[in-house]
């Protein structure tokens, strides 16, 4: 009899930029906590989006799970993490590089793009808003 597989972990993502470009905002829900970064920084949707990757990562690796999925609604941001679509510029390469180096220490069994209705992370996000 073999051993089941853990069960993974879902870790939702969002990212944006208000006004666009403008200052970041980025929210993970992981566990039914929704963790809210500021201060860092300004730039366009498609950098938070890169940024809310990033500390999806950081708060998987933060929480010590083994097994683990990242959900986000950038369908591009998420195409070129999983490398089915180019990084186009150069600062898309670098987030890629530093996603990649992040994610040599334990990797996200899955990169999956759901509706923005579904995203805990972007509810959030809007929810802060009003």
């Amino acid at each position: 009899m073999s051993a089941r597989p853990p069960k993974s972990l879902k870790i939702y993502f969002d990212g944006g930029a208000r006004p666009n470009p403008g200052p970041f905002e980025v929210a993970v829900v992981a566990r039914g906590v929704v963790h809210f970064f500021d201060d860092l920084g300004e730039g366009s949707n498609g950098d938070a989006e890169w940024l809310a990757l990033l500390k999806a990562l950081e708060v998987a690796h933060a929480l010590g799970v083994q097994a683990f999925d990242l959900l986000g609604d950038s369908r591009s941001i998420i195409a070129q993490a999983t490398g089915t679509a180019p990084c186009r510029t150069q600062a898309e390469r670098e987030q890629l590089t530093r996603f990649t180096t992040l994610a040599a220490a334990a990797a996200p069994r899955r990169i999956r793009w759901i509706p923005r209705a579904q995203n805990l992370a972007g509810i959030a996000l809007a929810g802060r808003r009003r």
